[in-house]
């Protein structure tokens, strides 16, 4: 009985190591106040689906976490900015459009707004086994609105 109960944890360990829970932050204008965090979320391994929360904070003012739908372990999501200071994100083909000025804008998009999507500033993905914000080439983080 004993040498079971050692076991039993040892073999639960590779198929919780399955599962994804976590996130990277896109810091708008370089602090830690003002920014875009995607988190990931699969709470059971057998699932390859993986829920995507987009973060929107401008602290102190405000902070809501907004659903992106399901993606993949894989799942590129790319951030644009527009010149009015709002967001685009494009999650696979969908697209969402939210603002940092209050955090409650947010609305998914039907079909690519005919001005464009803005400026790439950067695409949320996974880096050597990590999800990371990459920073478009020419971006220095002063997108400040």
């Amino acid at each position: 009985m004993r040498l079971r109960s050692l076991l039993l944890p040892l073999l639960a360990v590779p198929l919780l190591a399955a599962c994804v829970n976590d996130g990277a932050t896109y810091e708008i204008d370089n602090t830690r106040e003002h920014v875009l965090s995607l988190i990931r979320e699969q709470p059971y391994f057998w699932d390859g689906k993986i829920e995507l929360y987009l973060v929107v904070s401008r602290m102190p003012a405000c902070l809501r976490r907004h659903s992106l739908g399901t993606g993949t372990e894989k799942t590129r999501v790319e951030v644009y900015q527009v010149p009015s200071g709002a967001f685009i994100v494009k999650v696979g083909k969908r697209l969402y459009a939210t603002e940092t000025q209050t955090c409650e804008g947010f609305a998914k998009v039907g079909e690519e707004p005919p001005e464009g999507l803005g400026k790439l500033v950067g695409t949320f993905r996974v880096v050597k086994g990590e999800l990371a914000f990459v920073r478009e080439e020419g971006d220095k983080g002063d997108d400040s609105e």
